[in-house]
C-alpha cells in the first residue's frame, strides 16, 4: 500500500455494491459474542468501515447492536466523500457518517471495527499492513477487557455464505465460517468466500485447505443426519471436527450455521 499524505484517507474506494441484510450473519455473531463487552463499556463506538454506495449496512449494524447494548454508537466511514454525503440524511441518534479510511479518523478508539468485503480488491501482501492499521486504532486491552475487536471478512451478494477473521489489538484470534445451510452442498463451498488473507492459501499443504478437506469428510460422514435437516447434519459434522481442530464455540453457535476456529490452526504457512 503506497504512502499517502497525512491529510488524505488511507486506502482506495471499493466497488460500493451492497444489499440490505447482506451482513446479517456477521452482525448476529458480533451481537452474540461481543454484546457483553459492549454493555460493560460506558460509551462504545462501533465502526462500519467501507459501507459502500448505500448506508444500509451501517443502519442495520446499529439496530442489531442496540438490541444487546442500547448505548452503542455506530459510525459509518467511507473513503468516497460522495458516498458520505449521500448517507448523511440517514443519520440519527447513535448513527453518524464520516469521510475516512484505514486510519479511522475518530477521537475515541472504537470497541468494534467491521470491515466486510473491503479487502477483496487488495493484494494478499497488503493485508498485514491493513490489519496493523486497524488493530492499532482499536480500544486497548485493560485489566477488565481484551480490548476492541476488528471483524474482517467476505460474503456473497445476498449473505448466504460468509467467512471472517476476528482480530484484537494483538492481532488475529479466530476464523468463523457461516452459511445458510439449506443452500450448502458441502462445507468447502465456503472456500470462495475466504478473506483475502486465506483465499489464495486453499491449496494442498496449507492448513485452511486441510481444514476444509476434513470438514467435507465430516459432512459426508454425517449424511445420515440429513434426514433430520441440514442443521443437525452441520452440528454433527462440526462435533466430529472438534477431535482434530481447535473449534472455539459450541452448539449454540453451530445451530446458527457457524463454526469458529482458532486463527493459529488456519494461519498461512510461510
Amino acid at each position: 500500500m503506497k504512502a499517502r499524505a497525512a491529510t488524505r484517507p488511507i486506502g482506495t474506494a471499493t466497488r460500493g455494491t451492497t444489499n440490505p441484510n447482506r451482513l446479517r450473519r456477521m452482525d448476529r455473531w458480533i451481537a452474540a459474542t461481543r454484546g457483553p463487552e459492549l454493555r460493560r463499556t460506558p460509551a462504545p463506538v462501533a465502526v462500519d468501515l467501507g459501507y459502500g454506495a448505500a448506508p444500509w449496512t451501517a443502519v442495520e449494524l446499529l439496530t442489531r447492536l442496540r438490541t444487546v447494548a442500547p448505548h452503542t454508537h455506530v459510525v459509518g466511514i467511507e473513503i468516497d466523500p460522495v458516498r458520505v454525503a449521500a448517507a448523511k440524511p440517514y443519520e440519527r441518534d447513535g448513527l453518524t457518517f464520516r469521510h475516512g479510511g484505514f486510519e479511522i479518523p475518530l477521537a475515541q478508539r472504537p470497541s468494534l471495527i467491521r470491515a466486510a468485503n473491503v479487502l477483496r480488491q487488495y493484494d494478499e501482501a497488503q493485508v498485514a499492513e491493513v490489519w496493523a492499521h486497524l488493530c492499532g486504532r482499536l480500544a486497548p486491552a485493560t485489566e477488565d477487557s481484551r480490548g476492541g475487536l476488528l471483524v474482517e471478512g467476505t460474503c456473497d451478494e445476498i449473505g448466504r455464505r460468509h467467512v471472517w477473521v476476528a482480530l484484537g489489538p494483538e492481532g488475529p484470534r479466530t476464523v468463523t465460517f457461516a452459511a445458510r445451510l439449506g443452500s450448502l452442498e458441502r462445507p468447502s463451498d465456503l472456500a470462495e468466500r475466504l478473506p483475502k488473507a486465506l483465499i489464495h492459501r486453499n491449496v494442498p499443504g496449507e492448513p485452511v485447505h486441510a481444514f476444509l478437506r476434513d470438514f467435507d469428510r465430516a459432512w459426508a460422514a454425517a449424511a445420515p443426519y440429513a434426514s433430520y435437516g441440514a442443521r443437525q447434519r452441520w452440528i454433527r459434522a462440526v462435533r466430529d471436527l472438534t477431535a482434530d481442530w481447535p473449534v472455539t464455540d459450541g452448539p449454540v453457535r453451530w445451530r446458527q450455521g457457524e463454526v469458529t476456529v482458532s486463527w493459529g490452526a488456519l494461519a498461512p504457512r510461510g
